[in-house]
């Protein structure tokens, strides 16, 4: 949680920091049960039905984040429970990190940097690296942050396609239903879809093999999109031109393989990561839970 929230929830409620108590989770649960109405979650921890069940008295889950694949959603609407997140807010900023990093790794700016600091540059200039513009592009999910990741990829005249459950009105980027013919006729294919039953390696064998050897993986959805054993042999051997890393499926664990390759590049779930969106990602949470024990309308509900 950043400091910023943690004060703002202190200075409203009477705040339990869940990882400040030495005690067992489920023995802290049930001492605190009939006085926990709320819970507040981010992208490692959120509300499962192991909790909800635990807090009879519990009325809304605010998750500070758009994701909600760490809240038990069908538990929720079960009892009655309102569930909130922070969306528009940070589709800026992750959107922004996806074009980042297809233009790091595309340009080699990682590598760049490497050898300018190692004083290699004295031996010789850095090898060629490839272009970003013009670039046929490829988006899983085009939603807030698929649509702003499309809108920053036609400024480099990249040609747009994209893959979500059912095609979007309004649009003209060219639509897949077949994910695997999506990586098979685009350079770069972009992740930023919600992490659902449906979506969970989304990113398999199949589909990094149509990407190719020439292809492009950026993930700034959930670690779990892609099949991450997959993704490292993929990269070993050559059967992936490069990746460009948001999110893990063990986070905050990666894959030690991944460590010496120089065609991919590993930044720490950061996305929304700026001092501006972590405040306003922060009053939205206080919003809404001020909104919903006011009695008033949510801001952003889910449920």
């Amino acid at each position: 949680m950043s400091e910023y929230l943690e004060n703002q929830l202190e200075n409203r409620f009477n705040l339990f920091k869940l990882w400040n108590h030495s005690s067992p989770k489920p023995d802290f649960l049930k001492t605190h049960s009939s006085s926990i109405k709320a819970v507040v979650g981010n992208t490692k921890i959120g509300a499962d039905a192991n909790m909800i069940d635990s807090l009879p008295n519990l009325e809304i889950v605010a998750s500070y984040s758009v994701g909600l694949d760490k809240i038990d959603l069908g538990k929720c609407k079960e009892k009655g429970i309102k569930v909130t997140n922070t969306p528009d807010v940070l589709t800026d900023d992750v959107a922004d990190l996806g074009i980042g990093l297809a233009l790091a790794v595309s340009r080699k700016m990682c590598v760049c940097d490497r050898f300018v600091r190692s004083g290699n540059w004295i031996n010789g200039d850095f090898a060629l690296a490839s272009k970003f513009s013009g670039k046929s592009v490829g988006i899983v999910g085009l939603g807030r942050i698929g649509s702003a990741l499309a809108k920053r990829a036609e400024a480099f005249n990249c040609s747009i396609s994209y893959h979500s459950r059912s095609k979007k009105p309004n649009t003209n980027y060219k639509y897949y239903s077949n994910i695997v013919d999506l990586a098979a006729d685009c350079q770069i294919l972009f992740v930023a879809c919600a992490l659902t039953e449906e979506t969970h390696h989304i990113i398999n064998r199949k589909v990094i093999d149509a990407l190719g050897p020439k292809g492009i993986l950026i993930n700034i959805g959930r670690g779990a999109h892609v099949d991450e054993p997959e993704l490292v042999s993929a990269l070993l051997e050559g059967r992936l031109g490069g990746a460009g890393l948001d999110v893990y499926e063990n986070e905050p664990n990666v894959p030690e393989q991944l460590f010496s390759l120089e065609n991919i590049v590993l930044v720490p779930h950061v996305g929304s990561d700026t001092e501006e969106t972590s405040k306003a990602m922060a009053d939205l949470v206080i919003s809404n839970l001020e909104a919903h024990f006011k009695c008033k309308p949510l801001l952003t509900p889910v449920l």
